[in-house]
């Protein structure tokens, strides 16, 4: 029983930050009505924002301190991603409105590579560090009920209670919000909401400042695990089936599709892995997305589209 808890815990940990990067997609395509490409570019320019930037300012400000740089670093990092929102407004999104949804997502595979080539030009290729104090040291947990206790890292148990702070808060926002619910209104058709009053611009910059707040600390979690390096965008795959599996216009479901992917793959590569070779934990979101697709696309909690003719 001990192991297997170990297993469920571990997973649901690994599942939370599947759900912190699934949740751009989400607010993305809520504002937009197109799957954002960019996301994992995104997660990866901002993790390498904030590791440079940490590198760099004790020697523009002369500082020592650990927690005032790693504060200052993230917010010139929050402030190039908001840059980058309207940027991405102004000079894209701005040009495609009331475009066929194929076009917005050409547009977003375009932002992806740009920010690729950018981000290297820019911070540079090499594996970098982000250090913001989140403990390393394992513990064990329930010496008294199971032999030996379970084993939780303490880095990957913060991580995940970071993100379900940050999950709980977005959710919040579009439910009871009135710019969140401009963003539902702008996501369901762009020209009603302009007829309404509803400034399209305004309301892009925000969600795309808002999913580039949620790149920010997926990349410091990520990268404070992985190490900051270009594989990092990587990681906005196994966010993909989430995605899929949550649905793509709800944010409650990004959170059940993560919690389902990581113990999924955690448990199938401890307890069928052995049988197959191992290797399961690669595959297994991939799998179980297309399992979905073939038998409800729109996922668990996607809303069903029904067209009448």
């Amino acid at each position: 029983m001990g192991p297997f808890l170990e297993t469920l815990i571990g997973g649901l940990m690994t599942g939370m930050l599947y759900s912190l990067v699934a949740l751009g997609f989400v607010l993305i395509y809520k504002a937009s009505g197109v799957f954002n490409f960019a996301q994992g570019a995104m997660v990866l320019f901002a993790a390498l924002a904030m590791a440079r930037f940490a590198e760099w300012i004790p020697a523009w400000l002369h500082l020592e301190h650990k927690v005032l740089i790693n504060l200052i670093a993230f917010l010139l990092a929050m402030g190039v991603m908001v840059a980058l929102a309207w940027l991405v407004e102004r000079l894209v999104l701005g040009k495609l409105v009331n475009q066929e949804g194929v076009a917005l997502l050409m547009a977003t595979l375009g932002i992806t590579y740009f920010m690729d080539g950018f981000g290297q030009t820019v911070f540079g290729s090499d594996i970098y560090k982000i250090d913001v104090g989140l403990p390393k040291e394992p513990m064990f947990l329930f010496d008294d009920v199971f032999q030996g206790g379970i084993l939780v890292n303490q880095e990957e148990l913060s991580a995940a209670l970071i993100a379900a702070l940050l999950v709980a808060l977005l959710a919040a926002f579009f439910q009871y919000t009135g710019t969140g619910r401009a963003l539902r209104a702008v996501a369901d058709d762009h020209q009603a909401a302009q007829s309404i009053g509803i400034p399209l611009g305004r309301i892009w910059v925000i969600v795309w400042s808002v999913a580039g707040f949620v790149a920010l600390v997926a990349g410091i979690i990520w990268g404070s695990k992985l190490g900051v390096q270009f594989s990092l965008s990587q990681v906005a795959l196994k966010a993909l089936p989430v995605v899929i599996l949550g649905g793509l216009t709800s944010v409650p479901g990004a959170i059940v599709g993560g919690l389902i992917i990581g113990v999924g793959e955690k448990l199938s590569e401890i307890y069928i892995g052995p049988f197959l070779g191992g290797g399961i934990e690669i595959w297994f979101a991939y799998a179980l997305a297309l399992l979905f697709l073939l038998v409800r696309p729109q996922g668990l909690f996607g809303e069903k589209i029904i067209d009448r003719v």
